[in-house]
C-alpha cells in the first residue's frame, strides 16, 4: 500500500499484543466512583442526592457552561455519596459514588425524530459525547466551529503501542463507526470525510473499504505510515492533505476537523438509539498484566477491578500507566477511576520501562532531529531546570504537544516532558 507521513517523528516497537483479541465486558463492579471531571473545561456539577436510586444512563452530573460535558450513571443503584477523590493527574474531582444493585436497569435519551443539524448537535451535547482518544472536548463544541471548514478526517492511527481498542472497534463495529463519523461530517455541512490510519492495520483498511463500498458511504480511507506521533493531529493534518497549522493556531484555521474512531462510535449510538456516554473500550497491556485484553468497561470502575479480571500484575511489573506509554501518566496505584477518555491501562515489566534516573544532556541533538514540531528540546529542559521559563518558551515549550519523542530518543534518558509541562504550569502561574 502507498502510504503518506509526516516530517521527522520516530519507530516505535508496535508492541500491539492485543490486537487478535475481542473486546469483552469487564464485569459491573459492585461500587463505581464516577468523576465529574472526565472533559476538558469545567468538570460537571453532581445533581444527584445521597440514597437516591439512578439507572445505567441516569443523569448525575450536569454539564456546568458551554465547555463542559454531562456526566451519566453506569450502574443501576443507590448513591452512596458524593465525595472528593483523586484523578490520575492528582487533582481532587467530585466523585459520585453509586453502590450497583445488579438489576443493571438502563435510561435512554428519548427517541430523536427531528434530525436537523440543531437537534443532532443538542443530542451530542446531551449525551455528554467528548473526544475519546484522550483530549476529552466536549463534541457538541468541536463539530460546531466558528470558522468554516472543508475536511473532516476520522483519526484512525492509533499510533501509541500497545493500544488496540480503536482497531477492534473498526473491526467489529465498522459500521456504526462509518455512520457516527458520517453524522459529524453532515454537522460540518460536509458531504465526504476521510479516515487515517497507520498501514500496520491491513485488515481494517480492507474492513473499512469493504463496508464502506456496501453502504453507500462516502469516505477516504487513507493509508499512513506506522510512525510515531501520526496519530497527533497536526501530524495527522499534514499527512492527509499537506496543510500545516500555524503555531498557536487549531485545525479550524486550516480548514479541517479532526474527530476520533470511538468518538464516532458513541454519536452514533447516542443519535440512532439515545445511549449515552457511560462505557467505553479500553486496552489493557504489558508485560506486567497476566492476561492483556481488550474491554469494555464502564466509567467509574476502578482500576484495581480491570487489574483483577485481566489476571492481576505480574511479579517484574515495574510500572503501572494511565493511557499510552508515550503519552501516559505513571500511577502510584489502582484506586483511579476509569474515565471516558481512559483509552488503556499499561503495566510494564522492567525490560519494557525504563526506570533508573536520568544523566545530564550530551547535546546530542537527537531529540530535535525526532521532534515533529521542530522545537529544541535540549535548551526547553535546560532553561526548566533553571527556572528561566522565559527563555524556555522561546525555544518552543507552549507549542510542544507532548508526544515524548524527544524523551525516548535521548541516550541520557532526560526527562524532558516533564519539564515542558513544568514550564507550561509556570508560565500559566504568572499570567
Amino acid at each position: 500500500m502507498r502510504t503518506k507521513t509526516f516530517k521527522k517523528g520516530i519507530k516505535v516497537p508496535h508492541n500491539k499484543f492485543t490486537v487478535s483479541s475481542p473486546l469483552v465486558e469487564c464485569p459491573t463492579p459492585d461500587v463505581v466512583y464516577i468523576p465529574m471531571c472526565q472533559h476538558i473545561g469545567k468538570p460537571a456539577t453532581p445533581i444527584v442526592a445521597v440514597g437516591q436510586h439512578v439507572k445505567a444512563g441516569t443523569l448525575i452530573g450536569k454539564a456546568d457552561g458551554l465547555v463542559s460535558a454531562n456526566i451519566f450513571s453506569s450502574v443501576s443503584g443507590a448513591v452512596l455519596a458524593v465525595e472528593k477523590r483523586k484523578t490520575p493527574l492528582g487533582a481532587l474531582c467530585d466523585h459520585v459514588v453509586v453502590e450497583n444493585d445488579g438489576k443493571n436497569e438502563t435510561e435512554s435519551l428519548p427517541p430523536l425524530t427531528d434530525r436537523s443539524r440543531e437537534s443532532v448537535l443538542r443530542r451530542i451535547q446531551e449525551a455528554g459525547i467528548v473526544g475519546l482518544g484522550g483530549a476529552g472536548f466536549p463534541s457538541h463544541v468541536k463539530y460546531a466551529p466558528k470558522t468554516p471548514v472543508d475536511t473532516y478526517i476520522i483519526n484512525a492511527a492509533e499510533c501509541e503501542p500497545y493500544i488496540t481498542c480503536d482497531h477492534r472497534l473498526l473491526l467489529e463495529h465498522t459500521e456504526a463507526v462509518l455512520r457516527g463519523a458520517m453524522i459529524f461530517c453532515e454537522l460540518l455541512g460536509l458531504k465526504r470525510y476521510f479516515i487515517g490510519i497507520e498501514d500496520n492495520k491491513p485488515d481494517a483498511v480492507a474492513e473499512l473499504r469493504r463496508k464502506a463500498a456496501e453502504l453507500g458511504i462516502p469516505t477516504d480511507v487513507v493509508v499512513l505510515k506506522s510512525k510515531y506521533p501520526q496519530g497527533a493531529e497536526k501530524q495527522m493534518i499534514y499527512a492527509v492533505t499537506g496543510r500545516k497549522v500555524p503555531t498557536g493556531g487549531l485545525p479550524s484555521d486550516v480548514g479541517v476537523v479532526v474527530g476520533n474512531v470511538h468518538t464516532a462510535y458513541s454519536a452514533y449510538h447516542a443519535v440512532e438509539h439515545g445511549t449515552p456516554l457511560y462505557m467505553r473500550a479500553t486496552t489493557v497491556c504489558g508485560g506486567g498484566i497476566q492476561k492483556p485484553a481488550n474491554l469494555w468497561v464502564r466509567t467509574g470502575t476502578l482500576y484495581s477491578h480491570c487489574i483483577e479480571f485481566c489476571g492481576g500484575e505480574k511479579t517484574d511489573c515495574v510500572k503501572t500507566v494511565s493511557g499510552g506509554p508515550m503519552m501516559g501518566f505513571a500511577l502510584d496505584g489502582g484506586m483511579y477511576s476509569v474515565t471516558k477518555t481512559t483509552g488503556a491501562l499499561l503495566f510494564l515489566s522492567a525490560e519494557e520501562a525504563h526506570t533508573s534516573g536520568c544523566n545530564v544532556c550530551i547535546n546530542c541533538g537527537k531529540c530535535a532531529k525526532a521532534c515533529p514540531m521542530n522545537l529544541m528540546p535540549m535548551y526547553i529542559d535546560l532553561y526548566t531546570q533553571r527556572g528561566d521559563y522565559r527563555s524556555a518558551v522561546k525555544y518552543g515549550a507552549l507549542n510542544c504537544i507532548e508526544c515524548g519523542c524527544c524523551a525516548y530518543s535521548c541516550p541520557s534518558k532526560r526527562q524532558i516532558v516533564q519539564s515542558v509541562k513544568l514550564c507550561k504550569k509556570k508560565i500559566k502561574e504568572s499570567v
